[in-house]
């Protein structure tokens, strides 16, 4: 039974920008999930899910696609990400505002969300004719040695609510270029995205002509049953997965029973150190968006803060100000820097957070809610918590915009509270001691798969590799040779002479 949607102000948009980059909106009245915004609780739409025979099939005209698109050369599937990139920039206004919409981003963060879309497509491009593999000197004379890679095959990628578009391209852009089709199951909190990007990319495609298979992008708006038919299909030799820990457990598992490869990009509990040669007010900056961008729900936020005694005093007044000053509010109608939370489900996180926070001696400034947008919407003021020790809820991530605060006397003391966690996403450091910042870069320094110097922890650049380590999960995408990790290696060697020496000087005549 169709659920009908009220006519809202943020519904009609909604409706208006899908429609305007080609969705057919018929398909917002379906009649199992409804998609509500965080702006104001409120429905956006109600979808039709997928059933688990709706997934076999889409896998098997993805897996069609690919044994079309292999064939095509590589720097003729990167031009099909061009044109997408072009889309992509022609739409960066609505789409944006759609994720803004849809998940509560601030005006700058959608639109920056939409720009790292563009950013992979141009790397792509530039990729698909980089595939380099690699010749060997081979031991045999006569002999040669060589390395190559190969497309692997039709790519599951699973995405999270807090950057609905921006994930997906970083693995679909790259898996097109490497010769692989596409199958995305995008969160049940923000399908609405994903249904715009699947209409910019059937216009990318028909330009493109024929040589884009039917089926090289699917998508798949369903829940965790149908997900894990996705996991579990022999045809998916890929599975890029990002979301929390809990999930990636699930999804390795699962994997792992039929040997697929995963690109697992899980959990996070970063953290910053602050060195006494930090200059503070670049810090106090830096803190400031790493904590509270996204209202906190960022994989790369902010969570820690490692402070040295000797600045402790300086910074933590000043930072407990800027919590206080800063504008939570409904990023559709305001400029406020800090928009709502995903839903009431991370308000009771963050809740029960800050009151073992507190229960394990913590000193909590703000977390309270703030009445934006009535009773189904859920904004708060972020959080600063200064604790006594790293316990309780500081070892784990809360989805939402806490910042626990420690001293540290000694930078071994900080090196070991900064790695006793078990995520190892992204870190960083405040110094201008070089010796500080080349010891936290070395390998008994920083654990993560990210390390900045005199930066926060998130915004990460698509030119090098994203991903963490631990229980982060240790896949990477994006820049860098991520792209290996869509393809399969092949190693070759070549008798072009009229003798048959074997390897290590083996005999065996006859």
């Amino acid at each position: 039974m169709t659920v009908p949607v009220p006519d809202s102000k943020l519904a009609g948009e909604t409706r208006r920008i899908l429609e305007s980059l080609g969705v057919d909106v018929r398909r917002l009245k379906g009649a199992d999930l409804v998609v509500r915004s965080p702006i104001d609780g409120r429905p956006l739409a109600t979808l039709d899910e997928a059933t688990v025979g709706d997934a076999k099939a889409t896998i098997g005209r993805a897996h069609a696609a690919f044994l079309k698109w292999r064939s095509v050369p590589g720097p003729r599937r990167g031009e099909l990400v061009r044109l997408l990139g072009q889309e992509l920039r022609a739409a960066k206004a609505e789409l944006g505002r759609l994720v803004t919409i849809e998940v509560g981003k601030v005006e700058s963060e959608g639109l920056g969300e939409v720009q790292e879309m563009i950013d992979i497509c141009d790397f792509a491009v530039g990729l698909s004719r980089q595939l380099y593999g690699l010749t060997i000197q081979s031991e045999r004379p006569d002999h040669k040695l060589t390395e190559a890679w190969r497309p692997a095959g039709v790519v599951g990628v699973i995405s999270a609510f807090n950057f609905p578009v921006a994930v997906w391209s970083w693995n679909a852009a790259l898996a097109f270029v490497c010769g692989d089709s596409v199958v995305w199951k995008p969160s049940e909190k923000s399908p609405l995205s994903a249904l715009a990007v699947e209409a910019l990319y059937r216009r990318a495609a028909a330009k493109f002509g024929s040589d884009a298979p039917d089926g090289l992008l699917t998508l798949l708006i369903c829940g965790r049953t149908v997900g894990e038919a996705l996991v579990d299909d022999e045809r998916v030799p890929v599975v890029s997965a990002t979301g929390s820990t809990r999930m990636g457990r699930i999804v390795g598992e699962r994997l792992a029973r039929r040997f697929a490869r995963g690109i697992l990009e899980l959990g996070g509990n970063n953290a910053s150190i602050v060195t006494p040669s930090a200059d503070l007010d670049l810090t106090l900056r830096a803190v400031a968006f790493g904590a509270m961008g996204t209202a906190g729900q960022r994989c790369t936020s902010m969570r820690r803060l490692i402070v040295h005694e000797s600045v402790y005093d300086a910074l933590a007044p000043k930072l407990a100000k800027v919590y206080r000053d800063i504008s939570v509010g409904d990023p559709t109608a305001s400029s406020a820097l800090v928009g709502p939370l995903i839903d009431g489900g991370a308000f009771a996180a963050m809740q029960k957070a800050l009151a073992e926070a507190k229960a394990a001696g913590g000193i909590v400034h703000g977390g309270e809610r703030v009445d934006v947008n009535g009773a189904d919407s859920f904004y708060a003021r972020p959080a600063l918590v200064e604790m006594p020790a790293q316990v309780g809820p500081v070892i784990e991530e809360t989805f939402a915009p806490i910042l626990y605060v420690l001293k540290y006397r000694d930078f071994d003391e900080a090196l070991a509270l900064h790695n006793g966690v078990p995520q190892g996403l992204s870190s960083s450091i405040f110094a201008t001691d070089i010796r500080e910042v080349e010891r936290f870069l070395s390998e008994v320094g920083s654990d993560c798969g990210i390390a900045n110097i005199n930066m926060g922890t998130s915004g990460a650049e698509i030119g090098g590799a994203f991903g963490g380590e631990k229980e982060t999960g240790g896949g990477r995408e994006s820049g860098s040779d991520a792209w290996k990790a869509y393809m399969r290696r092949q190693t070759s060697a070549v008798n072009y002479g009229r003798s048959l020496p074997l390897a290590q000087g083996v005999k065996f005549d006859v």
